[in-house]
């Protein structure tokens, strides 16, 4: 039987509890996960995709079927070069499934051998996005709730040097 892989994209600036709650449910169901750092020209970031992608290393390092990498092109192109069955998307609300499922119609285009699976938030993390943990440490309230405790540091680090 062959290797189950899934890929879990996302553009991580920066990684949230959200973001690892959705990998570390996905990793139970593969056999391998594969993280990728994406990179939007429409969005402009804090973090490096590089620095993205040590964040995420930090934040996975006890789950041994999961790994990280990063990718400019096509997603679909991504899934079927690292021989993917899946696509792992997490929702936090209604307003993330238009564009999620639009994306997905496109992926399974692209890529028929793929398919996208979407996983809901937990509750505790339905209002979570990168960008709302930047907006907070920005205004110095505490992200430690909303962020891994082994990057946290970093990420005040950064947020807090650029204002």
């Amino acid at each position: 039987m062959s290797e189950r892989i899934a890929v879990c994209p996302g553009s991580f600036d920066p990684i949230t509890m959200g973001h690892l709650d959705i990998i570390t449910r996905a990793a139970a169901m593969f056999d391998k996960i594969i993280v990728v750092v994406m990179n939007n020209e429409k969005k402009s970031y804090t973090f490096t995709p590089q620095e993205r992608v040590e964040m995420i290393k930090k934040c996975i390092s006890e789950q041994n079927n999961v790994q990280v990498d990063m990718y400019d092109g096509l997603l679909a192109d991504y899934a079927a070069q690292h021989n993917a069955c899946a696509i792992i998307k997490g929702l936090r609300a209604m307003s993330d499934f238009e564009y999620e499922f639009q994306m997905a119609l496109t992926n399974k285009k692209l890529n028929p051998g793929v398919e996208t699976l979407f996983l809901t938030t937990s509750a505790q993390n339905m209002y979570l996005s990168s960008s709302m943990v930047k907006q907070i440490a920005g205004m110095g309230g505490d992200v430690t709730d909303f962020v891994p405790e082994v990057i946290h540091d970093d990420i005040l680090n950064r947020i807090l040097s650029k204002n």
